[in-house]
């Protein structure tokens, strides 16, 4: 679980997370050019008031657990339907996002093959 591998991969997804976490409250990094159905979606979870900032702040917590190691396991759980909705997005509303997001998820993947110890227990 402590490998060097596993290091890295926890603290680029904790990195990731943490940075468009912060993008949807501070919006630094420029939105480009969307797909009409995307700009819309991301229109409706901005629109309504709780939802975008909601998940901005998941991504947040959980990327600073995973940075301070802490909770990781329980952190890994929680991204998991986060990461399926980013990739679920870039592949049905908006492409251009495709390869940061098969990212997300595969570290997301890796990780918690990685530390599947400490789910066994949920399986028994």
């Amino acid at each position: 679980m402590n490998s060097t591998f596993t290091t890295i991969l926890r603290i680029i997804l904790g990195l990731a997370l943490i940075v468009f976490g912060l993008n949807k409250f501070l919006a630094f990094i420029p939105m480009f050019e969307m797909a009409t159905a995307g700009a819309n979606f991301l229109d409706s979870l901005g629109n309504s008031g709780y939802l975008l900032y909601t998940i901005a702040v998941l991504e947040i917590i959980i990327g600073l657990l995973l940075l301070l190691k802490k909770w990781v396991p329980f952190s890994l759980i929680l991204l998991a339907p986060i990461s399926i909705n980013i990739l679920l997005f870039h592949l049905f509303l908006d492409v251009s996002g495709l390869g940061v997001a098969i990212a997300i998820v595969a570290i997301n993947v890796i990780l918690i093959y990685k530390y599947w110890k400490s789910y066994r227990p949920l399986f028994q």
